[in-house]
């Protein structure tokens, strides 16, 4: 190694190691980590703003503008009510209809934004209830990793891949999402024998669900058919953003734009709710990545990894899928996913195919989440609006649930890995 690849190595490693202990906040180290591979000359800032991909970064921009006017119209809240109204106050088919609204959410919002919108609703469902709302909280947390992997704008990871991987909206639900229908059910079905099956509440408290007024949840009844428009259009857009010519980034914001636009919202308020400290973090990592790509670091990762697997495509998917479940079950998933798919592109130049890579990254990736409290951010922002609450999810009671469902789920995909592509 040269003295350039072992500077690159080292500050990449050394932002990882910020992440993990989190001595600093990550999005400091990785935009420290940007600026110091210029700094030492490692990449010039041409270099450094050309490893940044815009198409992710608006994608996130977009998506959470977007959201952001949404939910002042109190569309989210109304559709909760409704569906514990649906369920006609039984706790088993509420924590069903919530656990796959949680899904379905998950694959079109931000995880996090759907646990914040979800979460609360189902703490005062299961108060009037006189029910432990930990149960309903877990499968919520799980459902919003496993929805997350079903599309495109699902989850970071997954618009990392897209972006990089040249994959449309269509792509992901004919892989991805397939492979998510078949962990819903399974995990469902587990649900009803941890849960559903000792679920009992007495009459008098499901009709007390049943007298709430969904109507009084609207803010803003304009505002929400406006929003449900913008809703369709926009799954539209991304669903058929390939066949138009357009990139994905480009239906996010100009959602987003339309909707600032029409929704008559408080600007400066609305550009608050983006969480920039997450874009400035990506923009960083974006750089820090890139260090080690114009060093060729990565293709020589790229090349020990054939190299190990003996150039044999399907051991190399299986690979990729469990070693990067287990390693986003404790680490964040955006940096793993952000040095790895330098490295599947790098086997692509050697002439591979990649595709089965692509989708192995994803489903790991993205499941993994659902390994342990600190696996995604879903997991760590809901469990705190519980302990909020008054009850506490610990990381051993969670990791007793999580992890058995987190590798059950990756078996399901491994298995359908399997026949998509042996």
């Amino acid at each position: 190694m040269d003295t350039m690849q072992i500077l690159s190595v080292v500050v990449f490693l050394a932002v990882m190691a910020a992440i993990v202990t989190e001595k600093i906040h990550r999005t400091v180290a990785a935009v420290a980590g940007g600026v110091l591979l210029v700094c030492l000359h490692v990449l010039t800032v041409d270099d450094a703003v050309g490893y940044i991909d815009f198409n992710t970064i608006g994608v996130l921009i977009g998506m959470m503008l977007f959201v952001a006017v949404v939910r002042n119209s109190g569309l989210f809240e109304y559709v909760a009510i409704k569906a514990a109204k649906i369920a006609k106050g039984n706790p088993w088919r509420i924590m069903l209809l919530f656990t796959v609204l949680t899904a379905v959410l998950s694959a079109f919002l931000d995880n996090v934004t759907t646990v914040l919108l979800v979460g609360p609703m189902t703490i005062a469902i299961t108060g009037i209830l006189g029910l432990n709302p930990v149960p309903f909280l877990l499968t919520q947390i799980l459902a919003s990793n496993i929805g997350g992997t079903a599309t495109l704008i699902g989850d970071p990871p997954n618009i990392m891949i897209g972006s990089q991987a040249g994959l449309s909206f269509a792509d992901f639900i004919m892989n991805t999402g397939v492979a998510v229908l078949f962990i819903m059910a399974a995990v469902c079905v587990c649900f009803y024998f941890m849960y559903g099956r000792r679920m009992t509440v007495e009459a008098d408290k499901m009709a007390a669900v049943m007298r709430l007024d969904e109507n009084k949840s609207i803010k803003d009844r304009p505002l929400m058919i406006k929003s449900i428009v913008m809703i369709v259009l926009v799954v539209l857009g991304f669903v058929f953003h390939s066949t138009l010519g357009v990139d994905s980034c480009i239906i996010a914001l100009a959602s987003a734009t339309i909707l600032l636009l029409i929704g008559r919202q408080e600007t400066e308020e609305i550009v608050l709710g983006v969480e920039w400290s997450t874009i400035l973090f990506f923009t960083g990592l974006f750089v820090v990545v890139g260090g080690m790509v114009q060093t060729g670091v990565i293709t020589a990762l790229g090349n020990a990894l054939v190299t190990v697997t003996g150039g044999n495509a399907i051991l190399l998917m299986l690979l990729i899928l469990w070693g990067s479940a287990l390693f986003s079950s404790f680490l964040d998933n955006i940096p793993f996913v952000a040095t790895m798919i330098p490295l599947i592109l790098s086997m692509q130049a050697e002439g591979m195919d990649v595709t089965a890579l692509w989708w192995a990254l994803s489903l790991g990736a993205c499941l993994g989440g659902n390994g342990t409290l600190i696996g995604a951010s879903a997991n760590v922002v809901l469990s705190g609006i519980s302990a909020k609450h008054g009850h506490p999810i610990t990381f051993a009671s969670y990791l007793k649930v999580g992890f058995p469902l987190m590798l059950l789920s990756v078996v399901i995909s491994t298995a359908f890995l399997l026949v998509r592509f042996h």
